[in-house]
């Protein structure tokens, strides 16, 4: 029996929803893009884990460097895994995403508009 799906994409839905509340809409941006590109049948399977492995690392709450005893260390674990990743991913992102992306966020932060998040 072959496996397609060693991913469950709905669980991880689930904890990416949970953790934008928490993280913030322009936080959270760049992870979900992260999704779609992941989702994508044109992505392969080795950019697919490494996509998993390093939203999995930041939603899970499992630690390199703990925020709470290092507090600005902390997050750089997180941060450089998250940068490393999208700028190696970006390349794959499409229009249809980005749309995508940006529909889901107005609907989980309703109080911004995009000319408040351009002033800001």
């Amino acid at each position: 029996m072959e496996r397609d799906n060693i991913i469950n994409y709905s669980a991880l839905w689930g904890r990416l929803r949970d953790y934008a509340t928490k993280a913030g809409r322009v936080s959270v941006r760049p992870m979900l893009l992260l999704y779609y590109v992941m989702r994508s049948k044109d992505t392969t399977k080795k950019d697919k884990m490494l996509i998993f492995s390093t939203l999995a690392y930041i939603i899970l709450p499992i630690d390199i460097l703990d925020a709470r005893r290092i507090p600005i260390f902390g997050w750089l674990d997180e941060i450089a895994s998250l940068s490393v990743t999208y700028q190696k991913m970006r390349k794959n992102i499409t229009p249809e995403m980005e749309a995508k992306v940006d529909t889901i966020l107005d609907n989980w932060f309703p109080e911004y508009t995009p000319n408040e998040l351009k002033a800001e």
